[in-house]
């Protein structure tokens, strides 16, 4: 079972802020779940998990719309919160060393519900963004790494292009063309849908 909860607040980096909508998904069945990016509104996120049990809270990156939520969710559910080492610079722009977390790593797998979710580490957006493909379910959560439309954002500190893009190539475009990708903004789309149009977002630096 996947579902989603749309959550809107701010996004501050570089000395900018912007308001945001995030998706924040929701994977498991009537036992357990596993939040992913508990993004501005920890109320409205656990109202969705009910009487579930939280079994991690991962975040696919550590830009402050993506967990800003998330020690207020773990703080109400006990799950561990679960990110990659590789944005500890971002992760302390928002909790500075107040707040730690379980790593993740590359290839593990976070079990839910009865199928297993892949950690696919695809820095670009950010250095230790990650995807969350789930094989069983047909289905990648895909943060701010792939959009309906092209890659994130490199726009801004601690992000590089041509890193998003080798990490789109080699680790998104290559999974089953009817993979739904679930994004961290915006509309879902499809590994199919997208895998065409990887040479013209190269060619407009995109």
């Amino acid at each position: 079972m996947i579902d989603r909860v749309i959550t809107s607040g701010t996004f501050s980096l570089d000395g900018g802020t912007w308001e945001v909508d995030n998706n924040v998904w929701l994977v498991g069945n009537h036992r357990e779940v596993v939040v992913i990016d508990a993004a501005h509104d920890a109320e409205a996120i656990a109202a969705r998990v009910g009487g579930r049990e939280v079994r991690a809270i991962v975040c696919t990156h550590a830009h402050n719309d993506h967990i800003n939520a998330v020690r207020e969710l773990a703080e109400r559910t006990g799950a561990p919160i679960r990110l990659h080492p590789a944005d500890q610079v971002l992760w302390e722009q928002e909790y500075g060393d107040k707040l730690g977390y379980e790593p993740l790593a590359d290839g593990e797998r976070v079990e839910v519900g009865g199928c297993a979710l892949e950690i696919l580490h695809t820095p670009g957006h950010s250095p230790g963004a990650v995807c969350v493909h789930g094989p069983e379910l047909g289905v990648v959560f895909s943060g701010d790494t792939l959009f309906k439309g092209g890659p994130g954002a490199t726009g801004r500190s601690y992000s590089s292009f041509e890193t998003i893009i080798d990490s789109i190539r080699k680790r998104l475009l290559t999974l089953p063309p009817e993979t739904v990708v679930h994004t961290g903004h915006g509309d879902s789309t499809s590994i199919g849908a997208e895998a065409p149009h990887l040479e013209e977002w190269i060619a407009r630096g995109h």
